[in-house]
């Protein structure tokens, strides 16, 4: 017995790739966008332009209706003849009926030779129409039948042709009436493709026989009109379908190709060069691609700068220690002295740790954003994470040497959706930054509340404070200015940086200012939108 296959039910083995799905649509993915929107459009009208083929249908029930006519005056004209032996009455009868009903009546004696033909009697009751001639436009309707015929597959009518000796022989429905003994209906085409019905009938049992023909123009000209007036409705319908279809391609597809053409010519590196539409007068989804393209541009831009600017600090920040470590470990080898050699030594273990020190808050900066964008944010209480904060800060073990007080101002609850590490290291660099700048003793302060939709969380520390004008450029990466005992060294000048990019991921922000007390010192506020 066949083992079954794991995979036919979509239940392949762990961990195996899932089979890409298949567009139901990938058959047209390399059709234009132009020609895709024409098609709609076009078989839209095509669908009603199968009602030309209705049409079609309806001269059918027409001839049907002419037909049963047809047989019944047949049939009449049979049963009148037989109770009128009187040849002269006879005649008198044939062409009272054939003027009544436009029509021609033969009839035929038992050799089959022509007794009384009522075109012969009295003026014909219809007049066969020449071949259809002329320009295009007076062909075009028989082109039409012809072409709706052959479509439809529709069976061949033989063409009407006047024998030209007249005998019962010449038509088959007069020898198929008289070998049933019952009416038979033919149709033909006379030269002007309109229908020519006769209808042949045996008179009595004497072997006469009568043929009834009849040339119902009225058929064809109604269907061709329909079909004409419907046909002058499809063209119009299809021009103005066809001009709305290109101005609605040019409406998307044109800003299309100019928006891929403008990305392209950033993806290829000369994105100082392009100007990507923004369409500020459109309103459609169009416009809000466009203005999203040109908005990505831009913030490719940016991030190009601000990767360009961060190598070039990092270069700077990187040279410093290495010069000092250079020029440290030149002296080294010509110092003999053991108090300068460790001094020597000092500089260098300082600025390896400095570099080490860079290394590391320069990777964390470069994959905070990546990091967070794949983290799920959960539920976290930033007063109690601020608590285990300054708790762990007071246990004997830690180095702290400022007086960490935590206060919640307002009412909670205190609760946000974010990544609980990277918040913490918010408050971690908040207060080692406090720290730095207060005495040594003196008070931080650490106030939570929750204000307009947001908790807010304070650190105040008791140093000199921040000039306004330097408020902005205390975030900005590598800028450091630190009392002189804290400051080789031990700082990269990227923890306000990291902690506002952490902030701002989080929908947040981190803002500077003085304390709100009025004495010395800074206040660093973290906002993020509340739970």
């Amino acid at each position: 017995m066949a083992k079954p296959d794991p995979a036919a039910d979509g239940n392949g083995p762990v961990g195996a790739p899932a089979a890409p799905l298949r567009d139901p649509l990938f058959w047209t993915r390399s059709i234009p966008l132009t020609a895709r929107i024409l098609f709609v459009n076009i078989f839209a009208l095509a669908l009603f332009a199968g009602s030309l083929f209705y049409l079609d249908s309806y001269r059918n029930q027409l001839l049907v209706e002419r037909f049963e006519t047809a047989r019944s005056e047949a049939e009449i004209v049979s049963d009148a003849l037989v109770a009128l032996p009187d040849a002269e009455a006879r005649e008198r009868l044939i062409v009272e009926i054939a003027r009544d009903q436009r029509s021609r009546i033969r009839t035929y004696d038992p050799r089959g030779r022509l007794v009384a033909d009522s075109f012969d009697l009295a003026e014909p009751g219809y007049t066969l129409g020449p071949p259809d001639s002329g320009n295009f436009f007076r062909r075009l309707p028989g082109y039409l039948d012809r072409a709706t015929d052959a479509l439809l597959g529709a069976q061949p009518v033989p063409p009407y042709r006047d024998p030209q000796r007249e005998s019962a022989s010449q038509w088959n429905e007069i020898a198929a009436a008289l070998a049933t003994g019952r009416t038979v209906v033919f149709q033909r085409y006379a030269p002007d493709r309109t229908p020519v019905i006769t209808a042949a009938a045996p008179i009595g049992f004497s072997g006469e026989a009568v043929l009834v023909s009849a040339n119902p123009r009225d058929i064809t000209q109604s269907v061709r009109d329909a079909r004409g007036t419907l046909a002058l409705i499809i063209l119009v319908a299809l021009a103005a379908s066809i001009q709305l279809a290109l101005f609605l391609a040019r409406t998307i597809v044109t800003p299309l190709k100019d928006l891929a053409s403008a990305a392209s010519r950033v993806r290829m590196g000369r994105e100082r060069e392009v100007v990507v539409p923004r369409l500020p007068e459109r309103g459609d989804e169009i416009g809000q691609l466009a203005r999203a393209v040109s908005d990505m541009a831009e913030a490719l831009r940016n991030r190009i700068d601000a990767v360009e600017s961060f190598a070039a600090d990092v270069a700077h920040e990187l040279k410093n220690p290495l010069a000092s470590m250079r020029s440290a470990m030149e002296s080294l080898e010509r110092v003999e002295q053991p108090e300068l050699r460790t001094q020597l030594l000092d500089i260098i273990g300082a600025d390896v740790r400095r570099i080490d020190r860079l290394v590391t808050e320069i990777s964390d900066l470069s994959r905070i954003d990546a990091e967070i964008s794949r983290t799920e944010f959960e539920v976290i209480d930033l007063h109690a994470l601020a608590e285990r904060i300054v708790e762990a800060r007071r246990r004997p073990e830690s180095d702290s040497e400022n007086w960490l007080e935590l206060v919640a101002s307002t009412p909670g609850p205190f609760t946000v959706r974010g990544d609980e590490s990277q918040l913490e290291r918010v408050i971690e660099n908040l207060i080692d930054n406090a720290q730095s700048f207060s005495p040594r003793g003196a008070p931080v302060s650490i106030t939570v509340a929750r204000q307009d939709r947001k908790v807010q969380l304070a650190v105040s520390d008791r140093g000199p404070g921040i000039a306004e004008e330097l408020r902005e450029k205390v975030f900005e990466r590598f800028y450091t200015q630190r009392p002189e005992p804290d400051g080789f060294g031990r700082h990269s000048g990227l923890g306000l940086a990291i902690a506002r990019t952490i902030a701002r991921a989080h929908d947040g922000t981190l803002e500077v200012g003085a304390r709100l007390d009025g004495e010395n010192g800074a206040r660093f506020v973290l906002r993020i939108p509340a739970k």
